[in-house]
């Protein structure tokens, strides 16, 4: 297990693990209406379901078709092809197609509201400037944490991410949650990253290469691309959303159509339960989770590098319902520091807006 990992106060895992042991009870509203059964000595934990409601209501009659939005590239969405592949989309009664989205997050949030799409998968630094436009699309819940990297040359005299004042950094957009991610750090060090930083954007896959050749000094990338950057050695991480207090935050997060949790808020649930059962069984199961991501792997990542990732980022932390809100607020606060979220904004209120508890239903 990663320091990261360890460092939690409370994983996913651990309340499991106390579950095996009696009778444990999610506080009401800390996870939804919920509670855990008491488990069988000898129970294979792996294949615990998650997030179950008092009062079940299985979907009946002919599964219900949804079509799911997602970057296939991504390995921070490897609950996906895990939930076709272990069933547990099946399990909740749901035939999901698979929609591969390389568009802008305003456009794939645009096919949510409107229906083209049903459910989607992204990281809130991404969408929660767009979703202050009023799309309707509703956060449901978190995914796991984990997945943004500051690299260097191991060479460099660049340590920390402090080091950047003053130097050309390599990203691949300047609205991304990576940029967005380090900027907050900056400012919330004295560091104005507007003014005191030159980003330098190039497509995702040469961040590194415009460091080697001097066009840059440091560069950002997401997983896998940014594991894949650190495996010769050459190159060290300086700083990433596993540090400090986001360790126990989530980046990548679950969007459903708002019609939808309204019209049909048992299928709303069924989804987003299909989805975290996944992201469990990910966290347990890693050499299995990368088997099924391996299929939409960039050529540059192996069947290593994925589990070795699968174990890195914080699958075992995927909040719902009034935890998801909080993390939600500390993204919108954050990111009006940096001033991508209006300054005008009430965070608490704008939490409260984008994010839907299905499971109290």
């Amino acid at each position: 297990m990663s320091n990261q990992k360890k460092g939690r106060s409370i994983s996913r895992r651990s309340v499991l693990l106390g579950a095996a042991a009696g009778v444990v009870a999610a506080p009401v509203g800390a996870f939804g209406i919920q509670a855990f059964p008491t488990v069988p000595v000898g129970y294979d934990l792996s294949d615990f379901p998650i997030c179950r409601t008092s009062g079940d209501a299985v979907l009946t009659g002919a599964p219900r078709k949804l079509k799911l939005s997602w970057n296939a590239n991504s390995v921070c969405s490897v609950q996906v092809p895990v939930a076709v592949d272990y069933e547990f989309f099946r399990k909740q009664n749901l035939d999901v197609e698979l929609v591969n989205f390389s568009g802008s997050t305003d456009q794939l949030l645009e096919a949510i509201a409107t229906g083209k799409s049903d459910v989607g998968v992204g990281m809130a630094l991404r969408w929660l400037k767009p979703l202050e436009q009023g799309f309707d699309v509703k956060i449901v819940a978190g995914t796991h944490g984990g997945c943004l990297r500051a690299i260097a040359p191991t060479t460099s005299e660049i340590s920390k991410v402090t080091d950047l004042k003053g130097k050309v950094v390599a990203i691949d957009d300047q609205a991304g949650p990576g940029k967005n991610f380090f900027s907050i750090q900056l400012a919330k060090a004295g560091i104005d990253p507007a003014t005191e930083v030159d980003w330098k954007q190039y497509p995702g896959n040469l961040v590194r290469l415009a460091v080697e050749k001097g066009e840059a000094q440091a560069a950002l990338a997401s997983d896998p691309l940014a594991h894949a950057f650190l495996k010769d050695g050459e190159f060290k991480e300086i700083g990433s959303n596993l540090d400090g207090i986001y360790r126990n935050v989530s980046c990548c997060i679950v969007g459903v159509r708002g019609s939808l949790i309204r019209d049909e808020p048992l299928v709303a649930r069924a989804v987003t339960q299909a989805l975290l059962d996944a992201a469990e069984f990910s966290s347990n199961n890693p050499e299995k989770a990368a088997m099924s991501f391996l299929p939409y792997a960039p050529k540059i990542v192996t069947e290593e590098d994925i589990r070795a990732l699968i174990k890195y980022h914080t699958h075992d932390h995927h909040p719902v319902g009034p935890q998801l809100k909080s993390e939600l607020k500390l993204y919108a606060d954050d990111l009006k520091a940096v001033s991508v979220i209006k300054r005008s904004t009430d965070t608490t209120k704008f939490a409260d807006k984008i994010y839907a508890d299905v499971f109290r239903v």
